[in-house]
Order: structure tokens, then sequence, then C-alpha cells
């Protein structure tokens, strides 16, 4: 597969994972669309990493993968299709290296919303500096760790909800922690307009799993139109 190909399908299984940006990609600027994609395809393959059931070791593999790879960015030396896109980017690429081992740490089950909060801190940070050269501005690190935990439990389930939010039946168990997530969410909207966006139907995707304690199908096309529309301006 040449590298154009790879980088496409690597693009394509993050639009399926996030149907809703097909909606609200005409709110963002054509130039910036293949950057912010990319971008958000590589922040996935970390939660994909964080994600796992089972025997951990090939994701622990991928990861120290990717540790080298990142550290490879900051020479200008990429291997994998995506660094194509990204490795141009002059950002702190060998800091969010570093940060990577966190999310192994970040798979045990937290006793509370603090300690799950802070396993991914670091995480957080490091993808938020990076983002501050990638889209050209940083977001709220509390927020991507927020957006993080919520794309965790949508994979994960009761698996990613910490014991002290767990309750004899998993719905409720569920309602409490996505519930306990929003809540923590930052509200401010200090980020670049392609993570505005991304972040309120990420908001979206855990405030209906709060209410029915299962995920739930999207809404309507004009429902996620107006959603992205209101995203991208900031309201």
């Amino acid at each position: 597969m040449s590298d154009s190909a790879a980088l496409v399908s690597f693009l394509e299984k993050w639009h399926a994972r996030w149907p809703e940006w097909s909606v609200a990609e005409i709110f963002v600027a054509p130039a910036r669309r293949d950057i912010a994609v990319a971008w958000f395809a590589l922040l996935q393959e970390f939660d994909d990493v964080l994600n796992i059931s089972g025997d951990p070791l090939p994701a622990d593999a991928k990861l120290a993968w990717w540790s080298e790879e990142l550290r490879g960015w900051s020479a200008q030396r990429s291997r994998h299709p995506l660094g194509r896109r990204l490795e141009p980017v002059r950002a702190p690429w060998a800091s969010l290296a570093d940060a990577l081992p966190v999310l192994v740490a970040a798979r045990d089950t937290p006793s509370g919303s603090d300690e799950a909060f802070a396993a991914l801190a670091p995480f957080g940070a490091a993808v938020a500096a990076v983002e501050a050269d990638v889209l050209g501005r940083a977001p709220d690190a509390d927020a991507v760790v927020a957006q993080v935990l919520a794309t965790r439990v949508a994979d994960m389930g009761i698996a990613a909800v910490p014991t002290a939010f767990r309750q004899a039946d998993d719905a409720a168990s569920l309602r409490g922690w996505a519930t306990e997530v929003l809540q923590r969410w930052p509200a401010s909207r200090p980020a670049a307009r392609e993570r505005r966006v991304l972040a309120t139907y990420a908001r979206g995707r855990l405030d209906r799993l709060s209410r029915k304690g299962a995920p739930a199908p999207l809404p309507s096309r004009p429902v996620l139109l107006f959603t992205g529309w209101r995203a991208a301006r900031g309201d």
C-alpha cells in the first residue's frame, strides 16, 4: 500500500468513528480540514491503545512504537502515514511521546473522579501543547482529559467506570459516571474551531449516555448541523 493510500485509510477509519464530522466540516476552512482530521486520527490511535480488553502486550508494543515515532517527528523523520501530514508542524512531539506511558497506568480502574482525571492529566497537558501548534490554539487540558474519558466509557462500558460510581445496575453506573464527566468538562471554549466542533459532538454522545445508560443513536442531520454551527461560532 502506498503512503497516500495508507494515509487515506487512517483518515477514513477516523471518519467512520465520527460520522458527525461529515455534517460539520463545512464550518471548517477547507485548507484546515486535512490537518485537523490527521491530528484527531492520531489521537484516536492513542484512544485505541488506552481502551483495550484482554492481552495488553500488543497495545503496549504499539505505544512504544508511537513513542519512538513521535521523537522522530521532532527531528523531521517520520515513518507513519499520519506523519507525512503532521511531522512538518513544529510542535513538542517529544513531550507527547514522554506522556504516552500515562495511558498504560490509566487503564487501571480508578477509585473515583479525581483519580480518573489525575491519571490522564499529563497526557491532556501534552496533547494541549501540541494542539496549540497543530491547530493554532491550545484547548483546556482538563477538557482534553474529559473527552478521553468520554471516549473510554463509550468504548469500554462498565469497565471504565470508577469504583465509587459503580452500582448493582450497570446502566445506572454508566449514567452516574457519564454525568460526572460532563459536570467536570470545562464549559469554556478557548480551543480552535475544529476542537470545539468535535468536542461538542463528543459531549453530545456523553450526554445521551448519561440519560440512557447506553450508547444512543445520533440525532438527525439538521440537529447535528445546528449543533456544529453553534460550536463553530463559539456559542
